[in-house]
């Protein structure tokens, strides 16, 4: 920061100097050429910080700090810094905008250096690479193709979600089934395995035929030739399925 203040000084200086010496045209507090040879310095300033490793002595300047990081980082598509080649100056009520043409290995670049309108302090520094034509279409297609693709890859996720559901729903209805049938199952495993309601229902059927079995009881003995039915008792009665001539 210190050097470049000193840069800053010394133009203003000059500025006074060339005032006093001669008239010359300018539409700002100095002329565009002097705006211009200012920009230059200063670029030629932030690669030799840049190039000594020395940014972090001016981490506590927010915008020049700001400026050396990004003129660090551009240097990656910039190459090897082969000068600058003259540039723009535009003044305004508050500020003035100095744009400096950078002369790359790899790439040109735009150094654009805001100042207020007193040139007494830096707004901004910011180092822009130009691109071929090419190379912007070439960008703007990979973005396109990189765009499109992830559109189609959340399509196909969202597909394959939307199938999960069918399939989620074919097994609920096979584990109902399942249950259904284990439960039927089980019904008819306890209606064989009870016995004893069984009996406890022919007793009651017996009983509701008390005269049906005396009769039979009776018919017995006199098969029988006893004269009483206290030798035998007669247990269930059951309906045969046979037919007169087979039971004949």
């Amino acid at each position: 920061m210190r050097k470049l203040l000193a840069i800053l000084g010394m133009v203003t200086c000059m500025v006074g100097l060339s005032a006093c010496g001669q008239e010359e045209t300018s539409v700002g507090p100095i002329t565009e050429e002097q705006a211009v040879e200012y920009g230059a310095t200063t670029v030629q300033q932030i690669d030799m910080i840049v190039s000594q490793g020395a940014i972090e002595q001016y981490a506590d300047q927010d915008v020049v700090y700001a400026g050396l990081s990004g003129w660090q980082d551009a240097l990656d598509e910039i190459g090897v810094f082969e000068g600058t080649d003259g540039g723009s100056v535009q003044f305004n009520d508050d500020e003035v905008i100095i744009t400096v043409n950078v002369k790359g290995s790899e790439h040109d670049a735009e150094v654009e250096i805001i100042l207020d309108s007193a040139l007494s302090s830096y707004v901004s520094i910011s180092t822009n690479i130009s691109y071929s034509f090419g190379e912007l279409m070439k960008n703007a297609a990979l973005n396109t193709l990189i765009g499109l693709g992830t559109v189609f890859v959340v399509l196909i996720l969202i597909s394959l979600i939307i199938s999960c559901f069918g399939l989620i729903s074919k097994f609920q209805e096979k584990q109902q089934k399942k249950s259904e049938a284990n439960a039927a199952g089980n019904a008819d495993g306890a209606a064989q395995a009870d016995p004893v309601v069984t009996q406890i229902a022919a007793r009651e059927e017996l009983a509701d035929d008390t005269e049906l079995v005396a009769v039979i009881a009776a018919a017995v003995a006199a098969y029988e030739g006893a004269g009483s039915t206290d030798g035998f008792v007669v247990r269930s009665i059951r309906k045969s399925n046979k037919s007169k001539w087979q039971n004949a």
